[in-house]
């Protein structure tokens, strides 16, 4: 391995799918160890989603200090590009301030683009866009896809052949561009890694992760979820493209009175199982995540942190 000329700074990071209980192994972890929490997750930014989202409580985030929590109104457009800009100033500052970075979050692509770098790729451009769809349906299913393992074999290897829109994107990457996507994004990496970093996710028997989900999808409920919807089309309106992420459009169907309550819930649990099924497959595919066991110790996971720090 090729020893890096810049110092590194350490990185803890805990991932893993919705309910598995990263917020609460990351705060039971800065009890030993001091660390700032920077959340991973794509809507705890907007303000007004709390109980949807599971931020951290506000007692919490009083305890450790979190980031990336409340940036900007429902209606705001945010994207992976400003969580890894704003990410990269605070972790220099965390570690300068003599605390841990702790990236906290489901968000797999927020993360990977923090971690490995996120590709400078053209915008889309609807027209061609619209015109490679349809030759696909004027050359038949799958016409695109043989196209792909031409042109870019590499990006083509890692796409589903029956996923049309990653292989429309990567085409119109390469008519805009000239170039292979694979390219690109291998040329977007970091040429130096400035980060040591360590993975941790907590791991629990599938049926008991759904369990949990089920159970916590309930406490949304409990706790105010529904005025939480309210409050939010009060001040915006049914179409908030936040109102459409898992959870709230349940609640939304709900209070268009399209569903029961008990459906409410039940669609709730099971879109987010799914989700975490989905969730699941992204993370098993990172080899250096170690998932801890549900009933390993607090001290022997703090003792593993310790050797990483050390």
């Amino acid at each position: 391995m090729v020893q890096s000329t810049i110092e590194q700074i350490p990185v803890l990071v805990i991932c893993g799918p919705t309910g598995s209980g990263k917020t609460a192994l990351a705060l039971s972890l800065a009890e030993k160890i001091p660390l700032e929490i920077i959340s991973a997750d794509s809507r705890q930014i907007y303000r007004r989603m709390d109980i949807g989202t599971a931020k951290a409580s506000r007692l919490e985030q009083a305890a450790v200090p979190h980031h990336m929590i409340d940036l900007i109104e429902p209606d705001q457009n945010y994207s992976v590009a400003e969580f890894v800009d704003r990410s990269r100033i605070l972790i220099p500052k965390i570690a300068a301030r003599g605390k841990i970075p702790c990236i906290v979050g489901g968000t797999g692509l927020y993360i990977r683009a923090l971690l490995g770098g996120l590709a400078d790729l053209p915008s889309s451009d609807s027209e061609l866009r619209k015109q490679l769809q349809q030759r696909e349906s004027a050359e038949g299913s799958g016409s695109l896809f043989r196209e792909l393992q031409q042109v870019d074999p590499a990006t083509a290897a890692v796409i589903h052949p029956n996923n049309i829109i990653r292989i429309v994107r990567a085409l119109e990457v390469s008519i805009i561009s000239g170039r292979k996507m694979s390219e690109l994004k291998s040329e977007h990496g970091f040429s130096e890694q400035p980060y040591r970093v360590l993975k941790l996710a907590p791991d629990f028997p599938r049926a008991e992760l759904y369990s949990r989900i089920n159970q916590r999808a309930e406490q949304m409920i409990s706790s105010g979820l529904v005025r939480e919807v309210e409050d939010l089309v009060d001040n915006y309106s049914f179409d908030l493209k936040a109102l459409q992420t898992l959870g709230y459009r349940e609640v939304v169907h709900y209070l268009k009175a399209d569903t029961t309550a008990a459906q409410m819930l039940d669609d709730m649990q099971k879109y987010t199982r799914q989700y975490a099924k989905r969730q699941l497959t992204w993370f098993r595919k990172e080899p250096e995540i170690i998932w801890l066991d549900s009933s390993m110790k607090s001290d022997k996971v703090v003792r593993s942190i310790e050797d990483f720090l050390l």
